[in-house]
């Protein structure tokens, strides 16, 4: 698969993903390109210089930037070693399951405010959601490097499987609480609906609870996105009270 844009490469190399090959746009001497050029040396990847007609053609019509890679296909964890990752730093469990996210510059953003706020993990279904694929590492933004994501069969089973572990599962939908006023420093699944149906039923009947964040405008709905971002500041503020 291709990636591309400056953060979206560099991250790539930091977090030790196989780069198979680098496309650098030829005659350009931006210096931010300057690191990554640094890095793919220091790893020994095979280097072509292109116009930026070819780059265009790579990252299907995307914002290269001026640089885009070939790599090994993203690798999906599993719920199991998102769960352990946080039992071995003896951290309290924040994970974010999508109910069929089917944007794939949501999940992009959605990985990177998970990545920001310190969550552990993202759970994807097989079926009918996006898959991490180049357009989501671009909009990511380096984050896909970092954070864990999961594919599994069924959201509904997985969500059973944390309640095992007593994890606290929320979803997030119309006719719940305010996240402030909801504890959230334990363990903590966050289950966000699709931009057009929302939360299914019997997934959000599993639920522990639902999450409402408060609107004051004229739209009574925010992007998926936006809303995961919101109420994972919510989780970070609570945990991290000074």
């Amino acid at each position: 698969m291709y990636i591309y844009g400056r953060n979206s490469v560099k991250e790539a190399y930091l977090a030790g993903k196989t780069v198979d090959k680098l496309f650098l746009v030829k005659d350009d001497r931006d210096p931010a390109l300057n690191k990554v050029r640094s890095l793919a040396r220091d790893a020994r990847t095979a280097i072509s210089f292109c116009d930026r007609a070819t780059l265009d053609k790579l990252a299907d019509g995307g914002n290269h930037q001026g640089v885009v890679a070939a790599v090994t296909d993203f690798q999906y964890a599993s719920l199991d070693d998102i769960i352990s990752s946080a039992r071995e730093k003896e951290e309290r469990l924040l994970v974010v399951l999508l109910d069929g996210v089917t944007d794939p510059h949501n999940l992009g953003a959605i990985l990177r405010s998970a990545e920001c706020f310190g969550a552990h993990g993202v759970v994807i279904p097989k079926r009918r959601s996006v898959s991490v694929n180049d357009t989501v590492i671009k909009v990511a933004s380096g984050a896909a490097e970092h954070i864990p994501v999961a594919k599994v069969t069924n959201i509904n089973d997985a969500i059973r499987e944390l309640k095992e572990q007593n994890v606290w599962v929320y979803a997030t939908d119309f006719d719940g609480e305010p996240p402030k006023c909801v504890n959230l420093t334990g363990d903590i699944a966050l289950v966000i609906g699709s931009e057009g149906e929302g939360i299914h039923r019997l997934t959000k009947e599993l639920c522990d609870g639902v999450l409402t964040i408060p609107q004051y405008g004229k739209i009574n709905s925010l992007n998926a996105s936006v809303a995961t971002g919101v109420i994972l500041y919510e989780v970070a503020r609570q945990r991290h009270v000074d």
